[in-house]
């Protein structure tokens, strides 16, 4: 088994509603529905909070220009110009 943690949130009636309907209609009604949208919510939060991090990360790396050694240093406009 793993340990759970408790997070208390307020949010606004209509988000609350939309969704709580939401998880009815995806997941049914039931013991611990509520709580397992939540979790997947946050996980693809996550992800995609990670995914941007990465991706920001990479682009300031091919801002910054590729060094190929002996034969030069190319920015990522010079690498995708086809008349080159």
């Amino acid at each position: 088994m793993f340990n759970m943690g408790t997070i208390t949130i307020n949010v606004d009636d209509e988000t609350e509603e939309g969704f709580r309907k939401a998880v009815r209609h995806e997941k049914g009604v039931g013991k611990g529905k509520l709580g397992e949208a939540v979790k997947e919510a946050l996980d693809i939060w996550v992800y995609e909070k990670k995914q941007r991090e990465i991706a920001e990360r990479q682009i300031k790396l091919m801002e910054k220009g590729f060094n190929m050694g002996k034969i030069g240093k190319w920015t990522r406009e010079e690498l995708h110009d086809r008349s080159i």
